[in-house]
């Protein structure tokens, strides 16, 4: 038997449209969030508002998980990448080029990244299914960590809303399954 994690990026929001750091609104049009997914032992998400209204929609009873929140924007929440970026150019920049910076005051992508990756692997540990509805950031660490890509590569893999990434295998030997989820 092996550990299987399916991953559901949140539905789209306002904050998603307008390229803006998460400021804790909801998902547009919930009554279109259709999905079919396999029984899982366990069911999970994120801690944010579209996190858990995206799993309500779908129809998933998810205990919100802490470690598995989206990346801490620091003063940024709530402001888009174009306002971040007429203010603070070169702050941007050093965010989106050096996975330890934190400029913005909150967490650095190389701090998600440990985060993500210490609780897909503990809970690689189980045998069975985990469904988690998470946040963009939190897929993208997640794939860089089975690919064993760089942490440079982070900003390089898009996770469009509604998206499913399955992860299977364990610690030490995830595996990264495309296409049709829960086969």
């Amino acid at each position: 038997m092996t550990c299987r994690v399916i991953l559901i990026a949140p539905a789209m929001t306002p904050s998603l449209r307008r390229a803006r750091f998460d400021d804790g609104d909801s998902i547009e049009k919930p009554e279109a969030v259709a999905m079919s997914l396999p029984a899982a032992g366990e069911v999970v998400r994120s801690p944010s508002v579209r996190c858990r209204e995206t799993a309500a929609t779908l129809g998933l009873d998810a205990s919100a998980e802490p470690e598995l929140s989206g990346l801490d924007a620091g003063r940024w929440r709530g402001r888009t990448l174009e306002e971040v970026g007429t203010a603070e150019a070169d702050a941007l920049l050093q965010w989106l080029t050096d996975p330890g910076a934190a400029p913005h005051g909150g967490e650095s992508v190389r701090e998600l990244c440990a985060r993500v990756t210490g609780w897909l692997d503990r809970t690689g540990l189980a045998i069975g299914r985990t469904i988690a509805v998470v946040e963009p950031e939190v897929v993208r660490a997640m794939v860089l960590h089975v690919l064993g890509a760089p942490e440079t590569a982070f900003w390089r893999v898009d996770v469009p809303p509604l998206s499913a990434t399955e992860i299977t295998g364990g610690p030490g030997r995830w595996n990264l399954r495309l296409g049709q989820v829960g086969g």
